[in-house]
C-alpha cells in the first residue's frame, strides 16, 4: 500500500518537500527540523545508560564508552528505519520517519541484573533476549493476537512502578549516596522538576518538545552552584575516539536472558504502536504489515548491535512520533540529518563525559515525571481494554503473581530452580503471566465474533 502524501502548498525554495516522505529539501530548511528530533530525544536516550552505569558502579571512563555507544547506535538504528534493507521477502526497517533511542523500559531489569551480575550480564541478557523481538518481527502476522492492550497495560504499570522507585532514589541523590535525602539534593531535584513541568505545560515549539534536555541543563547549572558537579571526567576525556565492539565482554545467564526476553515483548508492542502512530498522523492510515514487521526487525537488530557495543537496547521513541504528529514534517532526509548528528556525537567522548557528570538529583528531578507517565500509559491501556469481569480477573491474577510475589527473593526461595528465575524479575513475571492468563481465560466476546 503506497503512502498517501498530505496535500501541500508549493514554495519557491522547495520547503513543501518537508511534508513529503521522499525528496531532499534545502539543508538550511532540513537541518533545524532534524535537530528538533535530536533535541527531543537526546536526554531520554542517554539517561537510562547513566542510571544503569551508576548502579553497576562503572568507572567514569566506562560510563563515557557506554554513552558514546548509545548515541552511535541510536543514529545507526534510525538510519535503518529510514532506509530499509531487504533480505528475501523480509525488510529490515519500516521506511518511515521513526527515531530510535534507548528505552527506559529496560532500566528496572537492567538495574537489578547489574546490581547482582554486573554490566556484563546485562549485555549478555540483552543480546540473547533480543531473539524474542526478532521472532516477533519475523512472525508478526501470527503472534500479534497474543499481545493485547490488557497484557501490555499490566506490564507498563509494573515497569512504571519499578521505575518510580529508581526515580525516587535519584531524586534523593542516588541510592547509597552519603548525602542521600539531603536538603541540597532535594532542592536541586525539586527545582529541576518544577522547571521541566513548567516547560511541558507552558512551553512552545522546541522548548516544549525538548523540555527534558533544557531541564537537565537548568538543573546542571543549579548543581554547579551547589558544588555537586565533578568536572574531572570531562577534563580527562579525549576529543575523538572510535567506539569498538565488545568493550564490555558479555556473560550469559538464563535468569538475565528470560528477564530481558519479557521486556522485549513489551518493547516490541511499543515499537508497533509508535509505527502505527506515525502512519496515522502522517498518512491517515494504519501501518501495513510490511512496515510494522520491518520496524520491529530493525529494532531487534539495533538492540543486538547496541549490546555488542556496550549500550542498552533501543526502541522507537514516542516523543518523536508526537513531533511528527504536531508538525506534519515526515521527510526522511530531515530525520536522517538528525540521525547523522547522533552518529557524530558517538565519536566525541567529551560530550559523553559532560553528560556522565550530571548529578543524580538532576536526573531524578528531570525524569521522575517521565517514569510516572509510563505508569499512567499502562492505566490508559487497561482502560482501553475495559474492566469487564473477565478482564478484572486477568488483571488480578497477573498483578498478584507479577507484582505481589515476583521480585521478592526471600518469598520465592523455596520454588524449584526451573521456576525461580521466572519469578526473579517482577516485570518478566507480569508479562509472561499476563500472556498465559489471557490465553487460559479467553475473551468470550472475541471468541464469538471470530468463530
Amino acid at each position: 500500500m503506497a503512502a498517501q502524501q498530505p496535500e501541500t502548498k508549493h514554495y519557491s525554495d522547495g520547503r513543501e518537500l518537508v511534508y513529503q516522505l521522499e525528496g531532499h529539501p534545502k539543508l538550511s530548511i532540513a537541518f533545524p527540523l532534524g535537530m528538533q528530533h535530536v533535541l527531543a530525544m537526546f536526554a531520554g536516550n542517554l539517561a537510562p545508560m547513566m542510571i544503569v552505569a551508576a548502579i553497576a558502579k562503572l568507572s567514569a571512563a566506562d560510563t563515557v564508552v557506554m554513552i558514546q555507544a548509545g548515541m552511535l547506535i541510536s543514529g545507526l538504528a534510525t538510519f535503518l528505519q529510514l532506509y530499509p534493507i531487504k533480505i528475501g521477502r523480509f525488510q529490515l526497517g519500516s521506511g518511515l520517519p521513526i527515531v530510535m533511542g534507548t528505552s527506559f523500559a529496560f532500566v528496572p531489569t537492567a538495574s537489578a541484573i547489574a546490581a547482582t551480575g554486573g554490566i556484563s550480564a546485562v549485555f549478555g541478557g540483552a543480546m540473547i533476549g533480543a531473539a524474542v523481538e526478532l521472532l516477533i518481527g519475523l512472525f508478526y502476522k501470527y503472534l500479534k493476537r497474543f499481545f493485547t492492550p490488557l497484557v501490555i497495560g499490566c506490564t507498563l504499570i509494573t515497569i512504571g512502578i519499578n521505575l518510580l522507585s529508581v526515580g525516587r532514589d535519584y531524586f534523593a541523590g542516588g541510592a547509597g549516596a552519603k548525602d542521600y535525602g539531603s536538603w541540597q539534593n532535594l532542592m536541586i531535584a525539586f527545582t529541576t522538576f518544577i522547571f521541566v513541568i513548567c516547560l511541558q505545560r507552558f512551553g512552545r515549539g522546541v522548548f516544549k518538545s525538548a523540555a527534558l534536555l533544557f531541564g537537565l541543563v537548568f538543573g546542571y547549572i543549579i548543581a554547579v552552584f551547589f558544588g555537586k558537579v565533578d568536572f574531572s571526567t570531562v577534563a580527562n576525556a579525549g576529543w575523538f575516539t572510535v567506539p569498538m565492539p565488545l568493550h564490555f565482554k558479555p556473560t550469559f545467564s538464563m535468569g538475565a536472558i528470560v528477564s530481558f526476553a519479557a521486556i522485549y515483548l513489551t518493547v516490541s508492542m511499543e515499537t508497533i504502536g509508535n509505527t502505527s502512530g506515525i502512519t496515522i498522523a502522517a498518512f491517515d492510515r494504519e501501518a501495513t504489515e510490511k512496515e510494522t514487521s520491518g520496524s520491529v526487525l530493525a529494532d531487534a537488530i539495533g538492540c543486538v548491535v547496541a549490546a555488542l557495543f556496550g549500550a542498552l537496547p533501543n526502541t522507537a521513541f514516542g516523543q518523536n512520533v508526537g513531533i511528527v504528529s504536531m508538525t506534519k514534517v515526515i521527510n526522511k532526509f530531515c530525520i536522517a540529518l538528525g540521525a547523522g548528528v547522533l552518529v557524530i556525537c558517538g565519536f566525541l567522548p567529551k560530550l559523553g563525559a559532560l553528560f556522565s557528570s550530571i548529578p543524580s538529583a538532576v536526573l531524578g528531578g528531570a525524569l521522575i515525571s517521565v517514569f510516572a507517565m509510563i505508569f499512567i500509559n499502562g492505566i490508559k491501556m487497561l482502560a482501553q481494554a475495559g474492566f469487564s469481569e473477565r478482564n478484572v480477573l486477568v488483571m488480578g491474577i497477573t498483578f498478584a503473581m507479577g507484582l505481589g510475589l515476583a521480585g521478592h527473593a526471600d518469598a520465592i526461595k523455596g520454588l524449584p530452580g526451573a521456576l525461580h528465575f521466572f519469578f526473579d524479575d517482577s516485570i518478566a513475571a507480569t508479562t509472561f503471566i499476563g500472556i498465559l492468563v489471557n490465553i487460559l481465560f479467553p475473551d468470550e466476546k472475541k471468541v464469538k465474533i471470530t468463530a
